[in-house]
């Protein structure tokens, strides 16, 4: 890799590093989050290899005990808890989602690359909590699915939006 995909490998970890702060508690345990738009960012503008670096250096800043998830939390018990498996997901999550939007300069393939994406993040989710909590499906996708459902069609559309319009720019590769 040259320092130029190092450098933005390690801006889209800070990013959703920064991102994960924005955050509003639920009931069940599992918040409401920036990260998804992040990740999703980090697969449409960077590609499926270097998102999916760029997430693997977030997970693993966040195990190693850097305050980088959620509410400034960090440790591998957060990565082992009931919403780690959102946050494994990330790294596949911007894989497909690059894999994907690097096929084509289509925006209906970017969004539709975006729920593609959130279905990995959301299965990932739903089978960690299900095991942590000894919740069944139902349960789980109550807490962890549906009340993000909208929220997430919303962050699906924004990641669309900007990461096309970044995509489209000049800007990085003149970097």
């Amino acid at each position: 890799m040259k320092i130029k995909d190092l450098i933005l490998c390690s801006l889209f970890s800070a990013i959703t590093c920064i991102l994960a702060q924005i955050s509003i508690p639920f009931v069940g345990g599992v918040p409401l989050t920036m990260q998804t738009l992040a990740v999703s960012l980090s697969g449409i503008i960077l590609g499926s290899k270097k998102g999916f670096i760029s997430q693997c250096i977030y997970v693993l800043l966040g195990a190693i005990g850097v305050p980088v998830f959620a509410e400034f939390s960090g440790g591998i018990q957060i990565i082992f808890g009931p919403t780690g498996g959102f946050i494994l997901s990330f790294p596949i999550m911007s894989f497909v989602i690059g894999y994907i939007c690097n096929q084509t300069n289509n925006k209906y393939i970017f969004f539709l690359a975006m729920i593609i994406g959130s279905i990995v993040n959301y299965a990932g989710g739903v089978i960690q909590f299900m095991i942590v909590t000894k919740s069944n499906l139902i349960q789980s996708l109550s807490a962890c699915v549906i009340p993000f459902l909208f929220t997430g069609l919303v962050k699906s559309l924004l990641a669309t939006i900007i990461g096309s319009k970044i995509k489209e720019s000049k800007l990085l590769k003149e970097f």
